[in-house]
């Protein structure tokens, strides 16, 4: 098999992006610390047309050296807002109809594989801190949480490989 030349991928330019349909997905970011994880939850963004991202709390905002290291990019396709309070967001976005989701390890969590995405829905998946994870008030807050199964002995992913897992999954289930 020979490989792909990136002319040959047949990917959007940063015009058709911007106009095409999006995924009805929204990325919350709360209070995450590396900046190469934002830049790669931008870049797996893009790959998945994910409508929105908001960077919320200590979360750092483009434009940085770091974050566009791993973005390369994505953060001039996938459109983003900051916010202040990660809670208030959450608070606007269920106001809006948006059905929120901490991704996150917690009582009554349920499985991302076991998580059914209903048609018509909105969804904004809450990815937190690298050390505590999502404030537990935003997790109370959202409407479910989700977990990623794990069966090693670690007890957590990267923040931008939860990121990846998650996008993928949720992006298959609604475009299903």
């Amino acid at each position: 098999m020979r490989k792909l030349k990136n002319s040959e991928l047949n990917r959007l330019s940063t015009d058709e992006f911007k106009n095409a349909a999006k995924t009805p997905i929204i990325v919350v970011l709360d209070n995450i610390r590396s900046l190469n994880n934002i830049g790669s939850v931008f870049r797996t963004s893009d790959a998945f047309l994910i409508e929105k991202i908001y960077l919320c709390g200590i979360t750092a905002t483009p434009p940085h050296k770091d974050i566009h290291k791993t973005a390369l990019g994505a953060t001039d396709t996938v459109n983003w807002e900051y916010r202040e309070d990660t809670l208030a967001l959450i608070e606007e976005l269920k106001k809006e109809g948006v059905q929120t989701l901490a991704v996150e390890q917690a009582e009554r969590s349920q499985m991302l594989n076991d998580f059914k995405t209903e048609k018509g829905s909105k969804y904004a998946v809450v990815f937190g801190n690298e050390v505590k994870g999502v404030a537990q008030e935003v997790v109370d807050a959202c409407h479910n949480v989700i977990e990623i199964p794990q069966y090693g002995t670690k007890h957590s992913l990267n923040i931008s490989v939860s990121a990846g897992v998650v996008l993928w999954d949720l992006f298959n289930k609604i475009s299903a």
